[in-house]
């Protein structure tokens, strides 16, 4: 029996246009690149981040020297002799913010303290959501100016990070949850919606908790009769 033809391959065109041979693969990471062997590796987020090795046709290899390990890119690819050749580049460079976020929120995990002292600060001034819970935690790191950094980056960070620092209110530890009291209250007011939220799904405790914070703060709880509470609200 003679062995069936390769599949061809058809990209789809804008309408109208005119149709190529191959496909576009759309990568949010390029994980490496190898320009002695002419090939990339890129990670496909679609399938739980396997990866899969492209060759590089000699059309693409110029742009190909320009893509860097943590880019993204959209790639037209074509099988050629059992090979998956890519024709051509469109780069999607990495945030430079993102990129050293990513590299401080390793810095934060790291063995020596100087190191997580300054990826601390650094996440601060970045403002990146993902470097919320990684500072909460930090917050109990066995150096004092690590858990100063945290401390001072979450307050920079501001109302996105309260929802994870309201289980620290009940902490069992007085000094994280002293620090968690005086975070929450040094981001003032965009601190109120996310503890009233919390509050709505509290259990006693950490309701007294909350409930005190929000009256130092000078807020509190307004409901209506036969209604559940509103969110917090500015004392008049």
């Amino acid at each position: 029996m003679a062995e069936e033809a390769p599949v061809k391959l058809i990209q789809i065109g804008p309408k109208g246009g005119t149709k190529k041979d191959g496909f576009n693969l759309v990568t949010e990471r390029v994980v490496a690149v190898n320009p002695e062997a002419k090939q990339l590796e890129v990670e496909l987020l679609a399938y739980d981040g396997k990866t899969v090795v492209l060759d590089v046709g000699d059309e693409a290899f110029e742009d190909f020297l320009k893509i860097k390990p943590g880019d993204g890119a959209t790639i037209r690819v074509v099988e050629e002799g059992g090979k998956r050749i890519a024709k051509s580049f469109r780069i999607r460079a990495k945030d430079p913010n993102a990129a050293k976020a990513d590299a401080m929120l390793i810095d934060l995990k790291d063995s020596h303290w100087l190191n997580r002292k300054y990826a601390a600060e650094v996440l601060g001034e970045l403002k990146d959501p993902r470097a919320v819970v990684p500072l909460v935690e930090a917050l109990s790191d066995e150096v004092g100016d690590v858990r100063q950094r945290a401390y001072d980056s979450l307050i920079k960070i501001g109302g996105s990070a309260v929802s994870s620092l309201v289980p620290l209110l009940v902490s069992e530890e007085d000094d994280v949850r002293q620090s968690a009291t005086e975070i929450i209250r040094k981001i003032g007011k965009p601190a109120v919606e996310p503890l009233a939220t919390a509050l709505a799904e509290a259990d006693d405790r950490l309701k007294t908790r909350i409930m005190k914070v929000l009256d130092r703060m000078g807020y509190k709880p307004k409901a209506k009769e036969g209604a559940q509470a509103e969110p917090a609200k500015l004392l008049s």
